[in-house]
């Protein structure tokens, strides 16, 4: 029998996914959701590369959107195999998650199951306004997985055109662009009841899983089928 891979996951999103295919990493962010079970190496951006190499893994897992390339490179010349993901929009999440499975030694159809394959076309489109953070407010351009996603099933981010990939767009520039939503998600910044009255000088607020919206992986199908439940205000039903 071969022996079990030695992985390190310094992305919440793969942790929960590994975790989804049976594979339990050595070493995990204290940011992931499994930190209680699992020993931590430190921050996605200030990970212990010390600690990783002492671990001797076989594969450390990585993101580029939200692990810093110099820590992945002195990984590298320390001899530490690495595997960096790359999830720019929705599309992306079948191929990058086969990718994976292949890393970690999986075969069949692990990434076309976390894939959103098909799914009816949105019979209305609203522009929205999805802060990520307050001070100072932020967003989502349309070329990331959250705004893909929401384009998926109807929302048009008011992001589109800036410079930024995360853009710095305060409560009065959202008005500019015309938001007629506000998307406000529990992470990374995490929006409440409390924060419903400041929005709504933009538009009516709805709070949507910060998870659901940015966490990719095995989580994906499902977190597409919630969200787009949860904007029409039905009750999600598993397929």
């Amino acid at each position: 029998m071969t022996a079990a891979i030695r992985v390190v996951s310094l992305v919440p999103s793969a942790t929960e996914t590994l975790l989804a295919w049976d594979i339990e990493p050595i070493a995990v962010t204290r940011f992931c959701e499994q930190g209680d079970r699992f020993p931590t190496v430190g921050g996605t951006k200030n990970p212990d590369l010390d600690a990783i190499a002492a671990l001797r893994p076989d594969l450390v897992v990585m993101c580029d959107q939200e692990n810093r390339l110099p820590d992945a490179e002195a990984l590298r010349v320390a001899g530490t195999p690495v595997h960096a993901i790359s999830i720019m929009t929705l599309a992306d999440v079948g191929p990058q998650m086969t990718a994976l499975a292949e890393h970690v030694g999986l075969s069949g159809r692990l990434g076309e199951a976390c894939a959103v394959t098909s799914h009816a076309p949105p019979v209305s489109r609203m522009r929205a306004y999805v802060p990520i953070w307050r001070r100072p407010w932020m967003t989502i351009r349309d070329d990331t997985y959250g705004a893909s996603l929401l384009a998926s099933i109807g929302y048009d981010t008011i992001g589109a055109g800036c410079a930024d990939r995360y853009p710095v767009l305060d409560l009065d520039d959202a008005r500019a662009r015309k938001a007629e939503v506000v998307l406000a998600p529990s992470e990374p910044y995490a929006f409440t009841e409390r924060h419903r009255a400041e929005l709504e000088a933009v538009a009516p607020v709805r709070l949507v899983d910060g998870q659901d919206l940015f966490w990719w992986g095995a989580r994906t199908p499902a977190a597409h089928g919630r969200l787009s439940a949860s904007l029409r205000g039905e009750p999600y039903r598993a397929i």
